[in-house]
């Protein structure tokens, strides 16, 4: 059973970022570790009161972040991953699009923060 929060009146953070930042945060702190099942789309969409749509959203980016792998019909699964530097620097750039998202500014925007950054 994943119990991630999902606050459906959130009008800032849609549901699915909510799972897929709810997942990320688990994946962190070492509670989801690399090889372990999680739920089908439709079972934690019902469990957490979600959208099949919702769920699968979430676990799309999740698996384009690199962090869930799917099997066919075997399932999701916490991805494993070799190179802990490129997992932080992933963690580090999901969270700079994160507090960028929730500021309201545009990808150039964020693209040239990040340019200024790097020049220090």
């Amino acid at each position: 059973m994943l119990d991630i929060p999902v606050d459906h009146n959130n009008a800032a953070v849609p549901p699915y970022e909510q799972l897929r930042q709810g997942i990320m945060a688990r994946v962190r702190s070492g509670e989801l570790t690399a090889g372990t099942k999680i739920p089908t789309v439709r079972g934690l969409a019902a469990q957490l009161g979600l959208a099949p749509n919702t769920v699968a959203r979430a676990y799309r980016e999740l698996e384009q972040d690199g962090v869930l792998e799917t099997r066919g019909r075997l399932g999701s699964f916490i991805a494993s991953t070799g190179d802990p530097t490129r997992d932080a620097a992933g963690r580090a750039a999901t969270e700079y699009v994160a507090v960028i998202r929730r500021l309201g500014l545009d990808d150039e925007a964020a693209i040239d923060y990040l340019r200024l950054a790097l020049r220090e």
